[in-house]
């Protein structure tokens, strides 16, 4: 179990088969924080945003009994093409990586089961919140690297 809490921890925080978080948000310049490159895609905030609300609810769920998740899929996103400040962008930025910090602490606590079903669910496990924060996570990284080479602000 040891060795599988280890892994998870790893991949909570990137950097093994994609580029880290931390370096994924580094040198964004703030003009295109809130720039949709085309009205297909959203833009690196709405992305980050949507992970941080996601994220938050699924670690949540599995942390707190009495959790109740955002309305779905309205809750999940932020509005779009919202202008926004330094101010909100730094609290999206920290609320991401504050939750992330708290699903790895999770993963390394010996006193939960990560195989347990989570009290207060019929089927759903720590691990499977876990892995899915993971994937969510890497699948939307994904697509803010994306936006940031559309826009010219990935090296």
């Amino acid at each position: 179990m040891e060795a599988l809490r280890e892994q998870l921890v790893k991949s909570l925080k990137g950097g093994q088969a994609f580029v880290s978080y931390e370096k994924a948000l580094e040198g964004i310049k703030p003009e295109l924080r809130d720039v949709r490159p085309n009205e297909k895609l959203h833009s690196i905030y709405e992305e980050l945003e949507h992970m941080r609300i996601a994220q938050q609810d699924l670690l949540y769920y599995a942390l707190e009994q009495d959790w109740e998740s955002p309305e779905w899929p309205e809750g999940f996103w932020p509005k779009p093409n919202k202008k926004i400040s330094n101010e909100e962008w730094n609290k999206t930025v920290k609320g991401f990586f504050n939750d992330q910090k708290k699903a790895v602490e999770m993963v390394k606590d010996p006193n939960i089961d990560l195989l347990s079903i989570i009290p207060g669910s019929t089927e759903y496990t720590y691990l499977r919140e876990v892995i899915v924060i993971i994937e969510h996570n890497a699948y939307h990284l994904g697509k803010i690297l994306d936006i940031r080479k559309v826009l010219g602000n990935w090296k």
